[in-house]
């Protein structure tokens, strides 16, 4: 029975059209929601998809190309469309269709030797992705094109290399055609640490607070889910996570740096050392703001810190109480000169430090090492050091400075740098320097000028060559500050700001990043609905009463006083004479019944004219006769006093 129920269910079913009955949700195409997160001067800020607009000019007003990158674009506007259709990984959804035998726009796929087998066949061989088909290229053509396929490029060949002369930035694939912006700050953003994973991003501000953000359980709104403030007033300097990322560092301008958990629950604070020992290897930590910190690369317990007492100190995270080691730099004069920023190489074998005198220090951490460094370089930069960055492999050394330079140093040979990059704009004593994740670039950011009218910018630089890849403007009134490209991610992250806003920047590109700001872009926030409804409580305030109020202020009322030349007369000198109990006037008593009793002889003033000791004396016979107080206690062992002889019967005889 049951069977042939469900066999007339079907039949009826059958009358239906599909649609009918329970409608699913309409579903936001992905490429609508990031077409919504596309950078306005994303054609001309975006070297590997340039297209029919890359003529365009930049909505925000500041440049984002260098000069070898418009030549590169004018070169592509006079080549074969299909070439730009070849390089572009994010192809117009919706092609205007061009009189070109060679192109077939749209399903269904043309055969393979439709359009120049033998050329076709080879590219197919290629893996590439994404419809439309491309049209077969040239071999010249094909040096200039790049493959598709997140989350690393691919190896350049040396022949490309050659070739492409001032055409550098289509073999880096930057993620530059997005843009997302985590809000919260209200001052510059100074400190950003992302983790290994890239699914959490710390960033401190110069408002003294830290805001946490969670790729997986942040949609649209980009808000983050918790804000700490590690020391009142102080601003953040540094935030680093651990090599398991299970804790991050905080360093602030206090001289106590501090230990969080993941979740943001405070672990411990170092201690603070006493200011008042001349030496600061016998302190237990440092005794003024901290500038810098860092955790070490391999080993989870280890964290280095420098501070502006001069000294660098690392630490151990299971010993809040005392240092492991103290590291003093060498000066060219004795005195305290401030350790403005320090580093860990890639292995944590090595600390560089850059010194308020504008040297570069480095140690070797060996057997037996101390406070001497390995390598000193005197004159780094003619200003404080604001950053510095090993190279993986241990042979390069960037330093940034606020002299508005970037230098690039060989460790092998540190007397010179290898190159020196000028007018680079640096304000703030937290600019950093960082590497692409297969450090074929490296990347900085540049504050912004008075009289500027280019606003923020984010400068790529080719290690090999040594020249400027890219300029691309991030904000055009907040300068960039931090730095830095997640490898897994394959995302770029830029800190700016300034007095009054401050935000971080995720630069990403849906064919070539992963995981991270594309997660919570294609999440939207949940609708509210009815049972969200919540009635704002009432607060009655009772001090609000007037029952309760505190009496008005008197201060204006005693202001007026004070101006109104009666009220504020101020009171006769007392008359100078004769006077009775201390006071003075003219009656010789403040009181009628006083006057009248002086003056009728009751009252008599003589005890001015008596001698003391005659006064006293007159009561001798009358207290040896008869002791009430203290004589009967003493009266069997108390010697018969003996009176001095009065100075007056002396002067008489």
């Amino acid at each position: 029975m049951e069977e042939d129920e469900a066999e007339i269910y079907q039949g009826v079913r059958a009358h239906f059209p599909a649609t009918f009955g329970k409608q699913s949700k309409p579903v936001t195409p992905l490429e609508s929601l990031h077409n919504a997160t596309r950078r306005p001067s994303a054609v001309d800020t975006d070297q590997s998809t340039p297209n029919d607009d890359a003529t365009t000019t930049t909505a925000k007003g500041f440049p984002s190309l260098s000069s070898s990158s418009k030549s590169w674009l004018d070169s592509l506007k006079n080549s074969n469309p299909s070439s730009r259709n070849r390089s572009s990984p994010n192809p117009d959804p919706n092609p205007k269709p061009k009189p070109n035998n060679d192109v077939v726009i749209g399903p269904p796929r043309p055969p393979l030797n439709s359009v120049n087998g033998d050329d076709f066949g080879d590219d197919d061989e290629d893996g590439m992705i994404g419809p439309p088909r491309p049209a077969a290229i040239s071999e010249e053509e094909e040096e200039d094109g790049e493959m598709i396929g997140p989350p690393r490029p691919p190896p350049v060949d040396s022949d490309v290399e050659e070739d492409s002369d001032g055409e550098g930035e289509g073999r880096f694939r930057i993620p530059l055609s997005n843009e997302i912006v985590l809000k919260g700050h209200t001052k510059v953003v100074s400190a950003l640490a992302v983790d290994h994973s890239g699914s959490r991003v710390l960033s401190g501000s110069y408002d003294y607070s830290v805001r946490m953000y969670d790729f997986q359980g942040m949609n649209a709104r980009l808000q983050s889910f918790r804000q700490l403030e590690p020391s009142e007033g102080h601003q953040i300097r540094t935030l680093s996570w651990s090599p398991s990322a299970d804790r991050f560092l905080c360093v602030t301008g206090s001289a106590q740096a501090k230990i969080y958990d993941r979740d943001g629950l405070t672990l411990g604070e170092f201690v603070k050392g006493d200011m008042y020992i001349r030496d600061l290897k016998n302190t237990k930590g440092h005794i003024t703001g901290l500038t810098c910190g860092e955790w070490h690369p391999k080993t989870k317990e280890t964290i280095l810190t420098s501070s502006e007492d001069g000294s660098l100190r690392i630490w151990d995270v299971n010993d809040f109480k005392s240092q492991k080691q103290v590291i003093k730099p060498k000066l060219a004069k004795p005195g305290r000169v401030p350790v403005t920023t320090c580093a860990w190489d890639r292995e944590g074998k090595s600390i560089a430090g850059g010194i308020g005198d504008g040297s570069i220090q480095i140690w070797n951490l060996k057997p037996g090492w101390g406070s001497r460094p390995d390598i000193h370089v005197e004159k780094g930069h003619s200003d404080d050091i604001t950053g510095l960055k090993f190279s993986s492999d241990g042979q390069i050394l960037l330093s940034r400075s606020f002299d508005e330079s970037l230098k690039v140093w060989d460790l092998r040979k540190m007397k010179d740098p290898l190159k020196v990059f000028e007018d680079l704009p640096n304000h703030y004593a937290q600019t950093n320097v960082a590497f692409s994740p297969d450090e074929q670039l490296f990347l900085t950011g540049t504050s912004v000028e008075r009289e500027s009218t280019t606003g923020g910018l984010l400068c790529f630089y080719d290690r090999a060559k040594l020249e400027l890849v890219s300029r691309v403007g991030i904000s055009p009134t907040g300068s960039v500050v931090q730095c830095t490209w997640h490898p897994k991610l394959n995302q770029i992250f830029a800190t700016i700001g300034d007095k009054h806003q401050g935000g971080t920047h995720i630069l990403y590109d849906p064919t070539l990043s992963e995981r991270g700001a594309l997660v919570c872009v294609s999440r939207a926030p949940r609708k509210k609905s009815v049972d969200d409804y919540e009635a704002k409580p009432v607060i009655h305030n009772p001090h609000a009463l007037p029952l309760f109020r505190d009496q008005p202020s008197r201060k204006r009322q005693r202001e007026k006083i004070l101006k109104d030349p009666m009220k504020s007369h101020k009171p006769e000198i007392p008359m100078t004479g004769p006077g009775h109990g201390g006071r003075v006037g003219s009656t010789k008593g403040t009181l009628l019944t006083q006057y009248l009793l002086k003056q009728g002889g009751l009252i008599k003033e003589t005890w001015m004219d008596e001698d003391p000791r005659e006064a006293i004396l007159k009561y001798a016979d009358v207290a040896a006769k008869e002791p009430k107080f203290i004589a009967p206690a003493y009266a069997q062992t108390q010697p018969e006093p003996v009176f001095a002889k009065s100075d007056s019967e002396d002067e008489e005889k």
